[in-house]
């Protein structure tokens, strides 16, 4: 006899009244805005202070001491956040935390990107996080980032996300000749260095030597004073040119670049903004490089989140190393991340009595990595079974999910790095189409729910 593999039906749809499903378009309209405005980590941060400081959120550098109560912004070299809301037991006792990351699959520049060939200026750029690289030819291209000058000036660049201004785009192969690219696996189609963007054709009149790039250049320098050798000191992005939109007939969907993982950024931060008087301190963490494994010194293989722990200790009069680390071990935390949805389109890889699907609820995801679980955190099931409860009571809908079949592939998040300080970590978020895409799809009642989750987490736990 043939297994039923069908999940049972445990839609949000049926689950929700009218005024609660209005309250769900109400909270993602709000949010498209936000997919739209922050297509960058540092862009993101803006968005989550410029926020936080409208609901009474102060920076910890301003706070002499910390009471029950306080709503504090921490932030750390453009690209990091976090907002803390202190609460009536000791932070001794443990904190509730929810991580997400505000980086996204991109395209950088290179250090020295800009060059001629054929009659055309271009851009080299070096991806990040992991992309298919033909999802990104053909398209409209805009630049996002800072140039920081020699003496310390910082220029702000985003250019091509107003319809008046111009795109930049990487073109790809005519059909008529691409015979032999089309005979390649996927992987190898298109070479990583042939993603480079077209910046212009008009050369500087009088020009020997690479007279368009020095016409693009003299642009540069008129509009943002930049010369070539400031690229040296950049972090310039390339990210889709579009806003985030509705998707669907019946606008049910949410389709934009960079909701892994900013549909659970903004999510937590709603979240976030409205906790009040907590009996446990909650900290809502935005973090960098999860995309690359979360190294350097903005994401959470370094010791940022013992920091940030360690600021508010400080700024409440608990100033020993034992304190910070027993905070820590015993405090609770849902990672924020995406899951996969089951795309009917592709359903050969996925097990479907175990992973997540559209408009089904928030999504607990127990274990990550890949194959035989490597590089997850493997949540208990005692902490599993408290958050079940939590959600329950809370009236959230949620799910389980797993990332696709078992030998299919996998990934991982940043729950692995805060189960090293000894807290209950379990992944928590949105389930997606077409994740690392250009275009990623959520489901606007997944969303709305992950807010109520996280919010629940927040404030009760």
């Amino acid at each position: 006899m043939e297994q039923n593999t069908e999940k049972k039906d445990r839609s949000c749809w049926p689950r929700m009244d009218e005024e609660k499903i209005r309250a769900a378009y109400q909270f993602n309209d709000v949010y498209i805005n936000f997919l739209t405005r922050a297509k960058t980590e540092r862009e993101a941060v803006e968005e989550i202070i410029r926020l936080a400081e409208d609901k009474g959120f102060k920076d910890i550098s301003k706070i002499d001491a910390i009471k029950p109560g306080d709503k504090i912004i921490i932030t750390s070299k453009g690209k990091v956040a976090a907002l803390a809301v202190i609460g009536s037991e000791p932070l001794q006792e443990g904190l509730n935390l929810v991580v997400s990351h505000i980086d996204s699959p991109r395209l950088d520049l290179k250090a020295r990107p800009a060059y001629e060939a054929d009659g055309m200026a271009l851009l080299k750029t070096h991806y990040y996080g992991g992309i298919k690289k033909y999802q990104w030819l053909a398209m409209p291209l805009a630049l996002h980032g800072v140039v920081v000058k020699k003496d310390g000036r910082v220029i702000k660049v985003v250019l091509g996300e107003n319809p008046t201004e111009p795109v930049l785009t990487i073109s790809d192969l005519l059909p008529h000749l691409a015979k032999d690219q089309m005979e390649k696996k996927m992987s190898e189609a298109i070479n990583a260095e042939s993603l480079n963007a077209l910046i212009g054709t008009r050369p500087e009149t009088g020009c020997g030597n690479d007279p368009i790039k020095t016409y693009i250049m003299k642009l540069l320098q008129e509009k943002y004073n930049i010369d070539e050798d400031d690229f040296t000191s950049a972090e310039l992005q390339l990210v889709p040119a579009y806003p985030a939109r509705e998707v669907g007939l019946d606008r049910s969907m949410v389709g934009a670049y960079g909701q892994d993982d900013r549909v659970c950024a903004y999510t937590s931060l709603m979240a976030a903004l409205e906790v009040e008087q907590p009996q446990r301190t909650a900290l809502c963490l935005f973090v960098d490089k999860e995309e690359i494994g979360s190294s350097g010194n903005t994401g959470l293989q370094s010791l940022l989140i013992e920091n940030i722990v360690s600021d508010i200790m400080n700024k409440a009069g608990v100033k020993d190393y034992y304190s910070l680390r027993q905070a820590l071990s015993l405090s609770s935390a849902l990672s924020a991340d995406v899951n996969a949805a089951v795309d009917p389109n592709y359903p050969e890889v996925f097990e479907k009595m175990n992973c997540s699907f559209m408009s089904n609820g928030v999504v607990v995801t127990k274990y990550t990595g890949s194959r035989g679980k490597s590089g997850s955190n493997d949540a208990n099931p005692e902490f599993i079974a408290r958050i079940r409860r939590l959600f329950d009571e809370a009236g959230v809908v949620w799910q389980v999910g797993e990332l696709g079949k078992v030998d299919i592939g996998g990934g991982g998040t940043v729950a692995q790095y805060m189960a090293y300080y000894g807290m209950e970590v379990v992944d928590c978020g949105v389930a997606l189409l077409g994740m690392h895409s250009p275009f990623e799809v959520a489901s606007k009642l997944d969303i709305y729910m992950a807010y109520l989750g996280y919010k629940a987490f927040m404030q009760k736990f």
